[in-house]
Formats: structure tokens, C-alpha cells, sequence
């Protein structure tokens, strides 16, 4: 067990639970680390823009294929999820795996982009990791008046 702090760790004592002692807990602790995997920084993060004629969105998608993100909309949400597999083997034909820290499972962001809008009005593309939507602007519907208390005469 090396008592120095690893170069690209979070923390001086990250390595620490890597000793063979601690073997069955950090096992028994996976599920937690891919949920933190999920929630990390770099997963998913989105940048909304407004433009004359509509919105773009761009959204980080790293380490994922075409085929693993799904666009969905529906009941005036748009759902952006994305899934990837991962063996849960210990060992494969090359060897042992020490230490595994790539994300493995499905993640998602919902927005609400209006109820008219229409599944062909949304154009999306994915590139070299980023997933870019397009979208027209919702022309604003008039507003109901408000309710004003009429006088009587008399």
C-alpha cells in the first residue's frame, strides 16, 4: 500500500481503502461509486441558447455511442437518456482489472419545451461527444384577460 498521495486522485487518501484489507468493502461499495460516476461533473452537462428563430441546446455526452442516446418527447417534456453497458467481470481475456472508474448505466435530463411543440420540429445531430438539439421558438399564446369587476348603475 503506497502512503503518497496519487497524482490524479480527488484526495490525499484515496488510495488508502486499495489495500487488500479493505477488499470486501470497497466491493460491496461499487453501486455507490456509479451513482457518484453519474452525478460527476463532466456527465450530461447542457448549454441552452436562445436565437432569433429558436433555441440550441448542446449537451456532453462523453464515452457515448449514437446508438446508446434516446430523444424523447412527450406530453410537451423532452427526454435526453442515455445508456451504457458494462461487463462486471473481474477479469477478461487481458488480464485483471485493479481499478475501474468509467461510468456504466443509464442516465438522464428531462425539459420542458412546451406542449405544442412537435416531435419533427426538433432537429438533433451527435459529434464528437456533444449532442446538439434544435429547436423552434413556441409563438406566445395570448393570455386570458384577467377578470374586472364591472360597476352597476343605480
Amino acid at each position: 500500500m503506497a502512503m503518497f498521495p496519487a497524482l490524479m486522485n480527488d484526495t490525499m487518501f484515496s488510495d488508502l481503502f486499495d489495500d487488500p484489507f479493505f477488499a470486501g468493502w470497497r466491493d460491496a461499495a461499487d453501486e455507490g461509486r456509479q451513482l457518484a460516476a453519474a452525478q460527476s461533473g463532466s456527465l450530461m452537462n447542457t448549454d441552452v441558447r436562445e436565437t432569433d428563430h429558436g433555441y440550441e441546446v448542446t449537451m456532453d455526452m462523453p464515452g457515448f455511442n449514437k446508438d446508446d442516446i434516446n430523444v424523447e418527447l412527450k406530453d410537451g417534456y423532452l427526454t435526453v437518456s442515455a445508456h451504457r453497458n458494462d461487463s462486471k467481470e473481474d477479469k477478461d481475456k487481458e488480464g485483471k482489472w485493479l481499478r475501474r472508474e468509467r461510468y456504466a448505466g443509464t442516465c438522464s435530463r428531462t425539459f420542458y419545451v412546451g406542449d405544442d411543440m412537435k416531435e419533427s420540429d426538433i432537429h438533433a445531430s451527435y459529434k464528437d461527444g456533444t449532442l446538439h438539439l434544435q429547436m423552434p421558438k413556441q409563438e406566445a399564446k395570448a393570455q386570458v384577460e384577467q377578470a374586472h369587476r364591472i360597476a352597476i348603475e343605480g
